[in-house]
């Protein structure tokens, strides 16, 4: 007797798409198949891909490449493209690639089970579209497994935003928001299952403006003041914002929400306000810095992350100091950092691009004062007692480690400690990018 169909999924760019594998590997489970790690025991191989970065198309037709000595192998093997990259370029794909069966938007996915119904039947299945039908909507229950002590959970997808260099919009969509019952029904089976800390995703999630159960829209503010009666529910994180959505309320339940971590991502990308125009952020660097200290006198222990993007057209030596200058004003605990590069179809690709030579030196000022600031912050914390949620075993004997309240990995020596234990933990050491700590209670 044949066991289950196999299904390999390799997940490419943001939190949104580590959600969005989860559910595709549920609905396809639905379909008969089971997970596993290793594409050559794979009835089928599906790419989750990203558009963000740089050269993300090419990167995937490499990585199709590779498998193409898999297909070669085994005909019966279905390989199929989902994510962003398939709903730009879907029908490039399916000319380009002989080896691909079947592309799938970020919208579409809870079709996966009839288009593989096809690709069995014969035929390629493309869809890229976005369905009128809530995807959220028709996918199937979850399976009732055990979960691990985290999870993502999409509320919001989509911008509205059309920032220069950006393709989300493109593919993604216009921002929408889940229905406040579905998300909070959703939290609910994920806490029966085992999770303790929830991240609510959406690419603009301070946008959220979902149905509320009583009849009004909800803010993030008011989903997260729902989330937080959940019992058995311990910790609420949500990226990414954006900074002309973090509003009144949801400034106020930084402070009045203890179940609410002190961590925030927001990106500004630019210190200079010529280029944060050129960008079309819809902000300047002095009403961002004036956020920040309302978000940190709500919250003083917050720690604030950022997204910075450095040699955008026509970034002068001025402009790039201009960041500088913001980033030392702000202080940031992390920070994601990256070379501009052009996104086909969006208007800053069409300007003068900059050299990669003052890109590259940019960025390594930048990366270097960012990694200063990162490193004072963990090293501040030596001597503080944090929440610690644990994860995983350690590398070490009777080692566990876990995210702090403020993300942090920290490292705990205490075998009784188990994933899903919510503990007390002094911190006595600051590694390059974990911190060390002594139990000194268990919390939960």
């Amino acid at each position: 007797m044949a066991g289950p169909k196999k299904l390999y999924i390799k997940t490419y760019g943001c939190q949104m798409n580590v959600y969005d594998s989860e559910r595709m590997a549920e609905v396809m489970g639905g379909a008969g198949y089971v997970a596993t790690s290793r594409p050559e025991d794979a009835d089928m191989i599906l790419l989750n891909t990203c558009h963000i970065r740089e050269k993300a198309a090419e990167k995937v037709y490499s990585e199709l490449g590779r498998f193409r000595p898999l297909k070669e192998a085994r005909p019966d093997l279905k390989v199929g493209v989902a994510g962003c990259v398939a709903r730009a370029e879907g029908e490039e794909i399916m000319r380009r690639a002989g080896v691909v069966d079947l592309v799938v938007g970020p919208q579409s996915y809870h079709r996966l089970p009839e288009m593989e119904a096809l690709v069995r039947a014969g035929k390629r299945a493309l869809d890229t579209e976005f369905p009128a039908r809530d995807k959220f909507e028709a996918l199937a229950a979850r399976p009732k497994a055990r979960r691990g002590p985290t999870a993502f959970l999409t509320v919001q997808e989509g911008c509205d935003k059309f920032c220069a260099f950006c393709v989300v919009p493109y593919t993604r969509g216009a921002e929408v928001s889940r229905p406040g019952a579905r998300v909070l029904a959703e939290a609910r089976d994920l806490v029966e299952r085992g999770v303790r800390e929830i991240t609510l995703l959406g690419q603009n999630v301070n946008a959220y403006h979902g149905a509320g159960e009583d009849g009004g829209d909800w803010s993030l503010a008011r989903l997260i003041g729902a989330l937080s009666e959940i019992d058995g529910l311990r910790r609420i994180r949500y990226t990414t914002s954006h900074p002309r959505d973090m509003q009144d309320d949801l400034i106020a339940a930084h402070g009045a929400c203890d179940k609410l971590m002190p961590y925030l991502h927001l990106p500004v990308q630019s210190g200079s306000d010529r280029i944060l125009k050129r960008m079309n952020r819809g902000h300047d660097a002095e009403s961002y810095i004036r956020l920040v200290e309302r978000i940190r006198a709500a919250r003083p222990d917050i720690l604030m992350s950022g997204d910075f993007i450095v040699g955008f057209p026509g970034e002068t030596e001025a402009d790039f100091q201009a960041t500088l200058d913001l980033v030392g004003e702000v202080g940031y605990g992390y920070a994601y950092s990256f070379k501009y590069s052009p996104r086909p179809g969006t208007p800053a690709a069409e300007r003068d691009q900059l050299g990669e030579e003052i890109k590259s030196e940019r960025l390594q000022r930048l990366q270097a004062l960012l990694t200063r600031q990162q490193r004072a912050a963990q090293d501040a914390m030596i001597g503080r007692e944090v929440g610690v949620l644990v994860e995983k075993p350690g590398r070490f004997a009777g080692q566990m480690v876990g995210k702090s309240d403020h993300l942090h990995a920290v490292h705990v020596k205490d075998a009784s400690l188990r994933p899903g234990d919510l503990a007390r933990v002094e911190i006595v050491e600051s590694g390059a990018n974990s911190l060390a700590g002594r139990t000194i209670a268990p919390l939960s």
